[in-house]
């Protein structure tokens, strides 16, 4: 029982962060290119939800309207959610007619972007944070592949160029590892993630947004629900900066996985193979099981204490888990940061997994978050 435990609780991680994007790796050149056809000028709406983002909200507009796309028509939606500071007043400011500030009681994100999707009237609706900076052509690298009628949604690359000194250098590791994973499942159709920095889908396919499920990857099933696929296009970039303190990385955490667990539940259909085939799969794999692999972590460790005796193997793979915890440990201690890069990644994997796991918990428990505040995750 102790093997069967041991090797279920290692596998299933393995699988999980590893196996899977390289099962969609070798099946990749299975599946047809993607060659998107010159995509005539679109009618856009562009959504920008903010709340006390004074800091942000003149070089966001700024950077929107330089775009060099040449649209049938722009439409930027700030839609403020009762931001006390001078977010919308500075918003205003701008007096450009392709402008429209929502000035909204607070009442948590997702109600907002339904608000303000209901004023929207372009033909795609582009989902974008305040904090974050589009690189030029992001925009029309974002759109192209809406000439294919059978696309429904895209989302771009998030990087962070310059990690800080902390756990940040963790998080830019694994924006490239989700980079990664991306493309092998847009190359295969089933691009599960999104990042609400930057992503687009077509107004028609648009399902106003429960309350407590995560909005980016909500927007992001709207088109799988109606078998339309999603693309991930990895030359439209914006930029973000790392979250360096622990206590931030494990609170976000945290609240994205109780509410990605919400969220699945709410497109539970989704995970049927039978009806949606490999994109169920994907969604498992990448959204259930990821989410539930670090409450395996203990339970390994026990059976392989357990083990120990019986093979040198077992010896070989404690020390490594130890080795692996006492990296993360120095990692976080090191709060000058003067130890090298590999102690704060391997601080960076514990606090998201420990993040996770109470993120479960609070889940089975019934807890969600329905307002955010942005300053948490930076």
């Amino acid at each position: 029982m102790a093997e069967f435990i041991f090797w279920l609780c290692l596998l299933l991680p393995v699988y999980a962060y590893l196996g899977y994007p390289l099962l969609l790796t070798l099946a990749g050149p299975f599946f047809p290119r993607l060659r998107p056809e010159p995509l005539p000028a679109q009618r856009v709406s562009v959504i920008v939800a903010a709340h006390n983002e004074q800091r942000n909200i003149e070089n966001k507009l700024r950077n929107l309207l330089a775009q060099d796309y040449q649209a049938a028509s722009l439409q930027i939606v700030v839609a403020s959610d009762g931001s006390t500071d001078q977010t919308v007043a500075l918003a205003r400011n701008f007096e450009d007619p392709r402008i429209e500030v929502l000035d909204l009681p607070r009442q948590g994100k997702n109600s907002v972007l339904n608000v303000a999707v209901s004023h929207c009237t372009g033909d795609i609706l582009v989902f974008t944070d305040a904090d974050v900076h589009w690189l030029d052509g992001t925009l029309e690298r974002l759109l192209a592949p809406f000439s294919d009628p059978g696309v429904g949604g895209t989302v771009g690359n998030m990087n962070i160029p310059v990690p800080g000194s902390g756990l940040s250098v963790g998080e830019s590791l694994y924006r490239h590892y989700e980079a990664w994973l991306r493309r092998v499942e847009s190359r295969t159709g089933c691009t599960v993630s999104a990042d609400g920095a930057l992503q687009a889908l077509r107004r028609e396919l648009y399902q106003p947004i429960p309350a407590m499920v995560n909005d980016d990857f909500f927007i992001n099933t709207c088109a799988p629900v109606t078998g339309k696929r999603v693309v991930y296009v990895d030359d439209a970039k914006v930029l973000d900066q790392g979250v360096d303190e622990a206590d931030r990385q494990f609170s976000r955490r945290q609240r994205v996985t109780v509410g990605g667990l919400i969220s699945l539940a709410a497109r539970r259909e989704l995970l049927n193979p039978l009806c949606h085939g490999l994109y169920a799969i994907a969604l498992i794999s990448h959204k259930l099981i990821r989410r539930l692999a670090p409450v395996l972590l203990l339970p390994l460790l026990v059976a392989n204490l357990w083990l120990l005796d019986e093979h040198g193997f077992y010896r070989l793979t404690l020390s490594a888990q130890l080795l692996g915890y006492t990296f993360a440990l120095a990692g976080l201690l090191d709060v000058r940061h003067r130890l090298p890069r590999p102690f704060r990644l391997a601080a960076f994997v514990l606090v998201s997994l420990a993040g996770m796991v109470v993120g479960l918990w609070q889940f089975l428990r019934g807890h969600s978050y329905n307002q955010w505040n942005p300053d948490q995750t930076r």
